[in-house]
């Protein structure tokens, strides 16, 4: 009788501690994508490095213009270079291939990038209008289109700089914020789409920088 006691509060044991470690199991496949979704959206890091910023907490009208100046692309000292070996290999590989993404590339920046910086921009509360008395100038530096080439890949990220100036006066920088590694979170589908995959960090630096200049540090 007892030894037959002893069986079974050992296999309700075992049950219990098998129990546990599945909870564990399936908390951590919850959690370690989370994690890793939230470094992709938040990972940038932002700060203000020159001047002082206006008060946005109670006027969040905003109007917003962008640059790309002396923008760097990967391992490229500028954005020419940049294209210049990408038309070459592409028109190698097929005639007018190099030309057609060339002109895919300088679209994105206003049909997908911009737009995607904009939206977000917009979704975190501030009211974009071209007459509003602050405009911020986004200042693209640095450009990490990424690749995705089957199970290599490598994520798109952005550093950038936003100028706060007055719209009447855009001459004096009020204030200078850097964004650095703004990531875009990756989405199954669109790995193969440069545009579509830097647009995402645009989404993300907006959101980041309007919550860094809502808080007003």
């Amino acid at each position: 009788m007892k030894y037959t006691i002893t069986l079974r509060v050992i296999y309700q044991f075992n049950s219990c501690i098998k129990s546990l470690i599945m909870k564990k199991i399936s908390f951590l496949f919850f959690l370690i994508p989370a994690i890793l979704g939230a470094v992709n959206i938040y990972g940038q890091k932002v700060r203000l490095i020159e001047g002082t910023l206006p008060v946005f907490s109670k006027n969040k009208l905003v109007n917003v213009e962008f640059s790309y100046d002396n923008m760097r692309i990967g391992s490229f000292s500028n954005e020419q270079e940049y294209m210049d070996r990408n038309i070459e290999e592409f028109n190698k590989k097929e005639a007018g291939r190099g030309d057609k993404w060339a002109e895919n590339w300088k679209n994105d920046k206003k049909e997908k990038h911009e737009p995607a910086f904009m939206v977000s921009f917009s979704e975190s509360g501030f009211i974009l209008d071209d007459k509003a008395p602050y405009t911020i100038i986004f200042h693209t530096v640095f450009t990490e289109p990424g690749f995705h080439a089957g199970p290599v890949k490598r994520s798109a990220y952005i550093n950038a700089e936003a100028y706060i100036v007055n719209t009447d006066d855009k001459s004096k920088i009020l204030a200078k914020v850097a964004i650095t590694e703004a990531r875009g979170k990756a989405s199954i589908g669109s790995g193969y789409d440069t545009g579509g995959r830097i647009a995402k960090c645009y989404t993300s630096a907006a959101k980041a920088l309007a919550g860094f200049l809502a808080k007003g540090k």
